[in-house]
Order: structure tokens, then C-alpha cells, then sequence
């Protein structure tokens, strides 16, 4: 990659990062009515700061790979519909938190957030094991020119190790938060990312060669043995 288009990949990330970093401090704080709430400061450091890490390293080591993160334009309807639901998931799930400490709906022990906050930084970690093992990993659900199927490492336990971590993301965010009232929206996500991956599959089997074989021999999904 030259390096003026490392430079505008540096600046498109760069520019994602701020605004991500404003919606969500607007979306927890505004709610909470101060911006002293404690935990929508704790999450912000746990999501955003291995997020800042990961994009440096992508950008060094591997810029199609970061290019291939910051795409977000799914070309398939179904793919569509369950972003947008992912992201009305995020928007419910900060402001009922908000609400949660502002008006002290619950109260979550300290040591669940702590276990919470190790399960979200090790949810990276297994992201970003993902990331080494899988050059052709996407926002979008596409098959890369080139694309060949990844059976080692992590794909020879579940065929969709990133959705694992993903899933232990959005169960440990509420409690980092400190919100038992925020589960029930990010909860729903369970159920998005079984369809997304389903669909996904489909467009797997019809046009990347091999992956029929593979399904054939790692079993799992998602969670081992569960789906």
C-alpha cells in the first residue's frame, strides 16, 4: 500500500475513532445526567482504548485488513437489518444504563463488574487472535477475490470464532456499565447474530469453495458444544 493511501486509511480510521468515542460518551452520559457516572467512563476505557491499539497495529502490520474493518456497507438486505438492530441494540442498551445509574433502577456488586471488565478485555484478545488468523476478516458479509476457507487455529474449534467474541461482548457490556436493566437490550443480540450467521453461511456454502467440507468437520458455530 502507498503511502499516501495509508495515510487516508489513517485519517478515515482516526476520523471513525472520534466520532465513536462522542456518540457513545453522548449516549451514556446524557442519559445519566452527569458526567460523573463511574461506569460509562470504565466502559469507554475498555472499548475503546484495546480498539485504539488494534487499529494502530492493523495500520502497521496490516492496512487491507483495517481497510476491510472499516468497511460497513452490507450489500445484502438481511445483512442490512440486522446492523441497523445491532445499532438501535447499542443506542437502547447506553441509554437505559444511563438511566439505570441516574436513577438507581440496580445495583450491580462490584466484583461482577470486575469479572465483567476481564471477560470484555479477553473478548479483544480472542478478536484479535482472530484477526492474526484470518486475513479476509470483515465488517460486511462478502466473499473477497482470493478468499480461501481458514480451518486452523481458533476456525478449527467454531466456524465463526468473531461472533464468539462479539457475543461475550455485548453480555459483558451491561454489567461493566453496572446496569442489570441494560442485559435485556443487549440480550437481543443473541438472537441477531444467530440469524446473521445463518445467512452468512448460506452466502459461504454457494460461493466460497470448500466450505462445505469444512462445515462438515468443525461442527460448532458459534459456542462449542451448544451451537
Amino acid at each position: 500500500m502507498a503511502n499516501y493511501q495509508r495515510l487516508a486509511l489513517a485519517i478515515s480510521a482516526l476520523v471513525k475513532f472520534v466520532v465513536g468515542v462522542a456518540v457513545v460518551a453522548l449516549l451514556l452520559l446524557w442519559p445519566a445526567g452527569t458526567i460523573h457516572y463511574v461506569g460509562g467512563w470504565r466502559l469507554m476505557a475498555v472499548l475503546f482504548v484495546p480498539v485504539l491499539i488494534m487499529g494502530v497495529m492493523m495500520l502497521i502490520f496490516s492496512p487491507a485488513l483495517l481497510e476491510r474493518r472499516l468497511k460497513s456497507k452490507e450489500q445484502r438486505a438481511e445483512q442490512s437489518v440486522l446492523i441497523r438492530l445491532s445499532g438501535l441494540m447499542f443506542v437502547v442498551g447506553f441509554v437505559v444504563a444511563g438511566l439505570d445509574f441516574r436513577f438507581g433502577w440496580s445495583v450491580v456488586p462490584q466484583c461482577v463488574t470486575v469479572i465483567a471488565m476481564v471477560v470484555f478485555v479477553l473478548s479483544y484478545l480472542l478478536f484479535a487472535e482472530v484477526a492474526r488468523e484470518n486475513e479476509w476478516l470483515s465488517r460486511v458479509v462478502e466473499v473477497a477475490e482470493g478468499q480461501q476457507v481458514v480451518t486452523t487455529g481458533l476456525y478449527g474449534i467454531v466456524r465463526h470464532p468473531m461472533y464468539l467474541a462479539t457475543v461475550l461482548m455485548f453480555i459483558a457490556m451491561p454489567l461493566v456499565l453496572g446496569s442489570w436493566w441494560a442485559l435485556l437490550p443487549f440480550g437481543l443480540y443473541i438472537p441477531v447474530i444467530v440469524s446473521r450467521t445463518l445467512d452468512e453461511e448460506r452466502l459461504l456454502r454457494k460461493e466460497l469453495a470448500g466450505y462445505d467440507d469444512y462445515c462438515s468437520k468443525v461442527r460448532w458455530r458459534i459456542i462449542p458444544f451448544v451451537w
